[in-house]
């Protein structure tokens, strides 16, 4: 009897592991010959969840744009999750350098890009193998599994390859279903790339996610890529250059996964490369980002991507298979957790070792400045969990971010203060740095990025450690508004404003505005100040009840006051006060404009602003009657030159002389202007040099870099004057992401750089195009007919996170006239 149930006993788990289907089974067609939709997906792992539940906790931690959950399932094994809560707790424990854990995080992130669209099928196939024929990795790791970070985008590629692909599916790289139409599945609802949105959590697939992260801090994240579909996989160590920050431990466990990789790879004959392209220094990716936070934060990256479908022929003559894309990344995730299962002891105590007090040079960073953008980034600061203080009155001596040298600053109870004395130091240096280090001029992305330049607040970086107040920086107490006043005056200063703004327009609120400063009631406003007066507003029976509810939502105070007779300046019946109208504004999408840039000024409108928009398409923007629009924006793209025919350029440029106002951005300023006399906006010429350089092919890609710029920082001069720049003080940092350059505009020259102002503060500029940019255009308005034409040849919006930026494009929209 005894023996009998000892087999019975050894049978249970055979039994389970022959009961629980494959993704294969489950799906009801072969992995690898259909793509799988999302709903499919979920459905899938709601299935393992249900199968599995001793072994598998599946949540749903939050939805995307277009309501699709967003999931996380966390497996190991049975005595594991029994005991979760505490393996979590131990291992949280190590960013204050205690605990005893046993047990290592892994990590895996996938389809982060949309059409990259292997990542989600591995995702499956690795799962399930994880709990049958790889289980014994699981007994000292749990690995958590992000089946698709991106559903939006990843259902609007199937469903485009669905809809287009041959069937049989077409190998033959010239068919249509390999060849996406200009909205691609890459980005998600809003055309962002959420593989850069780690550090700046402008979308709400990022913000949800980094809750799950933080409660975890993995030993090891992936983050499953595809590349170009004549690349081999490309797997760790990565590219130069590194982060200082990252430590040597960091640096050699990319290796040691890297082999064990390599030697899946030899013995089934398939290509690789490593240690080239993919760099480690921009802190948003979601390889960066995790190393940053004491992780072993890795790329891996298949050849493939939107254009393979199912099948398609390489340049060589190949096959790339959708079968063989899974098979690759299924093995470096398998690896993956397999290196980590053997290093558990080595993994929890260099995670230790990285939370300990690090000896950076800057012990302190202290913000002063306008209080809503004080307020905006200690949002982004809490959502991070890096801690700050309010400052004490006193004098602060460092690196002034203002001038590029030493200098001092007098911090007050409303400044901010954050320590590189907390758990979270790393990534506070890395966000802070003045100037990152770089050990290769050769980088993937932008080389500068911090917050104190992107937020626009005075700063001082100091080398001693500052104690503040702790504090939360609470919103502002929101005053009552007094009824029947003559006017309320709101100031117009940071985004806040602009959509409080927004909202008054919104419910018709008549809003004026103030082209002069003037003195009130022995107040002193600035130009660009809100003035909503009560006999604007007749016509509304509720107007009392839309200002007090517009105040309290965007937290805004207002001045009242019984008169419009100023004691200095202009009254408010001057011609130098003008009426802000409701505004019907457009922005043009399709092929002559990126995705990421049209994505940005949708999000901006819709998420941050708050106001409507209408997107108008190049398919039939010659049919569109523009006079039923005040604004039309251009957003910056490379395919102007096709579409602006003489039809086209000659029907917008009517549009403008008759009363429109026109936006253009980035490359739309060279296709709007290249060559036409109306345009008083002209290129900047470089003398051409007589001489003749031969550089061997080895190095040219390094005589290259001499005529980029790699998202640096500038130091701008601000005419606040001009209704583009108000509520801006006269310097603006700049983010410069090309060399792009033209000459000043003789009135309207809003924002430029000076003389000697082309040496950036932060980042890195070649230095054939630091020649190229010295005393040119950053943003300018120009004046057509009755219209105006506003030029903006940096991009205030950029990824979103660029925040000082946006004031500008809200004064695009309400200010210039």
């Amino acid at each position: 009897m005894k023996l009998i149930l000892r087999y019975a006993l050894l049978f249970i788990p055979l039994l389970s592991l022959a009961q629980l289907k494959s993704p294969s089974e489950f799906l009801g067609y072969e992995l690898g010959t259909q793509f799988t939709r999302h709903h499919e997906v979920v459905d899938y792992y709601q299935y393992l969840a249900k199968a599995e539940p001793q072994r598998m906790n599946l949540m749903e931690y939050g939805k995307t744009n277009e309501r699709r959950p967003l999931l996380l399932a966390t497996i190991s094994t049975k005595e594991n999750m029994q005991n979760l809560d505490k393996i979590k707790e131990e291992h949280m424990k190590g960013i204050h350098g205690k605990g005893s854990p046993d047990k290592a995080i892994v990590w895996l992130s996938y389809n982060v890009h949309g059409n990259e669209s292997v990542s989600t099928e591995a995702s499956m196939q690795t799962i399930y193998d994880l709990f049958t024929t790889k289980s014994s990795y699981l007994e000292n790791i749990v690995v958590l599994i992000d089946p698709c970070i991106n559903p939006d985008g990843r259902d609007r590629y199937v469903n485009w390859y669905n809809q287009f692909k041959n069937s049989p599916n077409q190998v033959d790289p010239n068919s249509k279903e390999h060849h996406e139409n200009w909205w691609s599945g890459r980005s998600n609802h809003y055309m962002f790339d959420l593989n850069r949105d780690w550090a700046w959590l402008t979308q709400v697939e990022s913000q949800q996610r980094l809750k799950q992260f933080n409660k975890w801090l993995p030993h090891v994240h992936v983050d499953f890529h595809e590349q170009g579909v004549d690349n081999p996989y490309y797997f760790a160590p990565a590219a130069e250059p590194f982060h200082e920050v990252i430590t040597d431990f960091q640096r050699e466990f990319q290796e040691t996964i890297g082999k064990n990789h390599a030697k899946y790879f030899d013995e089934n004959g398939w290509f690789y490369f490593t240690k080239e392209v993919f760099d480690l220094l921009y802190p948003s990716y979601g390889d960066t980002y995790p190393t940053y936070n004491g992780g072993i934060g890795m790329t891996y990256e298949q050849g493939g991507s939107g254009r393979a479908g199912l099948g398609i022929t390489t340049s060589i003559g190949d096959t790339l298979t959708l079968k063989d894309r899974i098979a690759h990344h299924l093995t470096t995730g398998l690896s993956t957790v397999e290196v980590a299962s053997k290093n558990v002891s080595k993994l929890n105590d260099e995670f230790k070792k990285f939370y300990l007090n690090k000896n950076f040079k800057y012990k302190s960073y202290v913000l002063n400045g306008n209080p809503d953008k004080i307020e905006a980034l200690a949002d982004l600061l809490s959502k991070h969990e890096i801690e700050y203080q309010a400052g004490s009155n006193a004098t602060v001596k460092g690196y002034n971010y203002a001038t590029g040298n030493s200098g001092s600053l007098k911090s007050t109870n409303k400044s901010l203060v954050i320590s590189s004395n907390q758990p979270k130091s790393t990534l506070v240096k890395v966000l802070f740095e003045p100037m990152a280090k770089l050990s290769d001029s050769v980088t993937y992305d932008i080389t500068a990025w911090s917050l104190p330049y992107a937020y626009g607040l005075d700063a001082i970086a100091s080398e001693s450690n500052l104690s503040g107040t702790p504090t939360k920086l609470n919103k502002p107490e929101i005053k009552s508004i007094d009824a029947d006043k003559y006017a309320y005056l709101a100031d117009w200063n940071s985004m806040k404003d602009a959509r409080f703004l927004a909202e008054l327009l919104r419910n018709k609120v008549r809003v004026r505005y103030a082209h002069k400063p003037f003195t009130l009631d022995g107040i002193s406003h600035e130009r660009g100040t809100l003035i909503i007066t009560k006999g604007d507003n007749k016509h509304l029976n509720n107007f009392n009840d839309i200002l007090k509810t517009a105040a309290t939502n965007n937290a805004k105070n207002l001045t009242s006051t019984n008169t419009g007779f100023v004691e200095s300046g202009k009254d408010f019946g001057s011609g130098y006060v003008d009426v802000i109208q409701d505004l019907n504004i457009a922005v043009l999408s399709g092929e002559p404009t990126s995705t990421l840039r049209f994505g940005e000024i949708w999000n901006f409108f819709e998420q941050q602003l708050d106001y409507p928009i209408s997107v108008l398409d190049e398919a039939y923007f010659g049919r569109i009657d523009l006079t039923k629009y005040d604004i039309l924006i251009l957003p910056d793209g490379r395919g102007y030159n096709s579409f602006l025919s003489t039809y086209t350029k000659e029907k917008i440029k009517d549009w403008v002389k008759r009363g429109g106002k026109l936006i253009a951005m980035g490359g739309a300023i060279d296709g709007i202007t290249t060559a036409d006399k109306d345009f008083e906006l002209s290129e900047k010429e470089m003398p051409k040099d007589s001489s003749t350089t031969i550089a061997s092919f080895e190095i040219s890609e390094r005589e290259q870099i001499k005529s980029a710029i790699t998202g640096a920082i500038f130091k701008a001069t601000v005419d606040n004057t001009n209704p583009l720049a108000y509520g801006y003080s006269d310097t603006y940092f700049t983010l410069k992401l090309g060399a792009r350059s033209y000459n000043y505009l003789e009135n309207g020259s809003a924002v430029y750089l000076s003389k000697g102002a082309n040496e950036p503060i932060s980042g890195f500029a070649g230095s054939e195009a630091k020649k190229k940019i010295a005393e040119t255009l950053i943003f300018g308005t120009e004046e057509m007919g009755r219209g105006q034409v506003i030029y903006m040849v940096d991009n205030p919006l950029f990824r979103g996170f660029w925040e000082n930026g946006k004031l500008f494009f809200a004064n695009a929209l309400f200010m210039v006239k």
